[in-house]
């Protein structure tokens, strides 16, 4: 039986396994909840999410990736393990090989960490690419041309921005504002203006459903419940499209000025094609509204978000081994 090829997103709120030939096979939260008193994993993925914020004391519901990068190194490798298992089934005999992507800005401690986790968890090879260069195959953009194509890759944990061309990173940042801060200022937000204390996950829901970071045609709200701080009672409160905005304000201005000292490093020629061809946004946190209009206003440059954001870095890190396949140097 032919060895199977897998591309791996490792993303801090979640992981998405791509098989060859199967597309992206899996797609569960990185979060993994387990027994303090017996140190057995309990659930892992979509189950264990839905116990963040909700554990008993023994229990403890844990994100092993921060800011994209691998916290609890145990737990990572047997999240792993299992999430190659499911998406693989039990037929195969022999190890997969493996891509996996990284943030473009991290230290090689941190990539060696990823590949040990990976081969612990596995993986007969494994080959460990940059987040921008997965998110731009992903996307559908042919990176091997001589040509600057700008990526805006915003996950959970970090946001990678990076000017590709001829296959490789011409300049690229990293910045660990994402998602996870989105809905973090949204908590902050409701704390300072509602006197509303809400968990991680209601944060996420408000921001799903009426966060934007730039003025809506028509405004939108929702019903939030948490816990009021002065009485200390459960409270319902309506909040507006409008208040995201400015709850958000501060994270996506981040963003902006990140994208703007890319494109200050950029070297002209290229950033004259990224004028041309605009700029593309992938990541689950492109999904914001606003964020093209944003990003537009503030740079001039057109920007639209690839067909399936949330997909774009695993379909491109699986795309990669075949990408590396037919680029190998001419004998």
């Amino acid at each position: 039986m032919a060895a199977t090829d897998i591309g791996i997103d490792l993303g801090t709120a979640s992981i998405l396994v791509y098989v060859k030939g199967k597309g992206v096979a899996l797609k569960e939260p990185s979060v993994v909840a387990f027994d303090r008193d017996t140190n057995k994993i309990k659930a892992i993925g979509e189950e264990a999410r839905l116990m963040l914020g909700r554990t008993p004391g023994n229990i403890v519901a844990v994100r092993p990736l921060r800011q994209g990068v691998i916290s609890d190194y145990t737990v990572t490798e047997k999240m792993l393990k299992y999430f190659i298992q499911k998406a693989m089934g039990k037929k195969s005999f022999r190890k997969p090989r493996i891509s996996v992507c990284v943030p473009s800005q991290v230290t090689e401690v941190e990539k060696k960490a990823v590949e040990d986790a990976t081969f612990q968890a596995g993986a007969r090879e494994v080959s460990i690419i940059e987040e921008p260069v997965a998110a731009a195959i992903g996307a559908g953009i042919d990176i091997s041309k001589p040509c600057g194509n700008m990526i805006v890759d915003i996950g959970g944990g970090t946001a990678d921005i990076a000017v590709i061309s001829l296959g490789g990173t011409v300049v690229s940042t990293s910045i660990k504002i994402a998602g996870d801060d989105f809905d973090e200022a949204i908590v902050r937000f409701m704390r300072k203006k509602h006197n509303l204390l809400i968990g991680e996950r209601t944060a996420e829901d408000v921001k799903i459903k009426v966060g934007t970071c730039y003025p809506l045609p028509e405004p939108m709200s929702m019903d939030v419940r948490g816990r009021n701080l002065v009485t200390g009672l459960p409270k319902t409160v309506t909040v507006t499209s409008e208040e995201t905005e400015e709850a958000l304000k501060e994270a996506t201005y981040q963003i902006v000025e990140a994208v703007h000292s890319v494109l200050e490093k950029t070297p002209p020629e290229l950033a004259a094609d990224v004028a041309d061809r605009g700029i593309v946004l992938t990541g689950g946190g492109a999904l914001l509204r606003g964020l093209e209009e944003l990003i537009e206003e503030k740079t001039g440059i057109n920007t639209i978000t690839a067909e399936e954001p949330l997909n774009c870095v695993a379909i491109g890190t699986g795309k990669y081994i075949e990408f590396m396949a037919g680029h190998r140097d001419p004998e």
